[in-house]
Protein backbone atom coordinates (compact mmCIF):
# COMPACT_ATOMS: atom_id res chain seq x y z
CA UNK A 1 0.00 0.00 0.00
CA UNK A 2 1.20 3.33 -1.33
CA UNK A 3 1.81 5.77 1.70
CA UNK A 4 -0.30 8.82 0.74
CA UNK A 5 2.11 12.30 -0.08
CA UNK A 6 2.75 14.55 3.50
CA UNK A 7 4.03 17.47 1.77
CA UNK A 8 3.03 18.42 -1.50
CA UNK A 9 3.95 21.65 -3.75
CA UNK A 10 1.39 23.60 -2.45
CA UNK A 11 1.72 22.70 0.91
CA UNK A 12 5.62 23.30 0.67
CA UNK A 13 4.83 26.73 -0.93
CA UNK A 14 2.67 27.57 2.07
CA UNK A 15 4.92 26.64 4.75
CA UNK A 16 7.91 28.35 3.84
CA UNK A 17 6.27 31.41 4.04
CA UNK A 18 4.38 30.57 7.45
CA UNK A 19 5.48 32.18 11.09
CA UNK A 20 6.13 30.37 13.87
CA UNK A 21 2.69 30.03 15.23
CA UNK A 22 1.66 28.82 11.91
CA UNK A 23 4.06 26.68 11.56
CA UNK A 24 3.50 25.38 14.99
CA UNK A 25 -0.38 24.58 14.70
CA UNK A 26 0.76 22.60 11.57
CA UNK A 27 3.07 20.36 13.26
CA UNK A 28 0.50 19.99 16.44
CA UNK A 29 -2.26 19.01 13.42
CA UNK A 30 -0.09 16.69 11.92
CA UNK A 31 0.80 15.01 15.18
CA UNK A 32 -2.83 14.81 16.14
CA UNK A 33 -3.49 13.58 12.85
CA UNK A 34 -1.11 10.02 13.57
CA UNK A 35 -2.12 10.21 17.38
CA UNK A 36 -5.75 9.16 16.34
CA UNK A 37 -4.02 7.34 13.54
CA UNK A 38 -2.69 4.75 15.60
CA UNK A 39 -5.54 4.70 18.32
CA UNK A 40 -8.02 4.14 15.34
CA UNK A 41 -5.71 1.21 13.78
CA UNK A 42 -5.01 0.16 17.45
CA UNK A 43 -2.47 -1.61 19.05
CA UNK A 44 -1.99 -5.37 18.87
CA UNK A 45 -4.10 -7.06 21.17
CA UNK A 46 -2.35 -9.00 23.57
CA UNK A 47 -3.47 -12.38 24.70
CA UNK A 48 -2.29 -12.35 28.89
CA UNK A 49 -3.29 -16.76 28.53
CA UNK A 50 -0.92 -17.29 25.54
CA UNK A 51 1.67 -15.06 27.18
CA UNK A 52 1.33 -16.49 30.64
CA UNK A 53 1.72 -20.09 29.16
CA UNK A 54 4.64 -18.92 26.65
CA UNK A 55 6.68 -17.38 29.81
CA UNK A 56 5.71 -20.55 32.04
CA UNK A 57 7.75 -22.60 29.52
CA UNK A 58 11.36 -20.77 30.24
CA UNK A 59 13.54 -22.78 32.09
CA UNK A 60 13.30 -21.04 35.56
CA UNK A 61 10.59 -19.25 35.97
CA UNK A 62 8.47 -21.16 38.43
CA UNK A 63 4.75 -21.00 39.45
CA UNK A 64 5.28 -17.75 41.84
CA UNK A 65 8.12 -15.94 39.66
CA UNK A 66 4.84 -16.19 36.85
CA UNK A 67 2.35 -14.95 38.98
CA UNK A 68 4.65 -11.85 39.96
CA UNK A 69 5.74 -11.21 36.30
CA UNK A 70 1.89 -11.72 35.18
CA UNK A 71 0.86 -8.94 37.69
CA UNK A 72 3.35 -6.82 36.30
CA UNK A 73 2.63 -7.08 32.91
CA UNK A 74 -1.46 -6.85 33.40
CA UNK A 75 -0.94 -3.45 36.03
CA UNK A 76 0.67 -1.47 33.15
CA UNK A 77 -1.63 -3.06 30.34
CA UNK A 78 -4.43 -0.56 32.28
Amino acid sequence: MAEPELLDRALYKKVKSMDRAAMEEVFRNMYQTGYETALNEGAAELDTEKLRSDLSKIKGIGESRLNEIMAVIEENLK
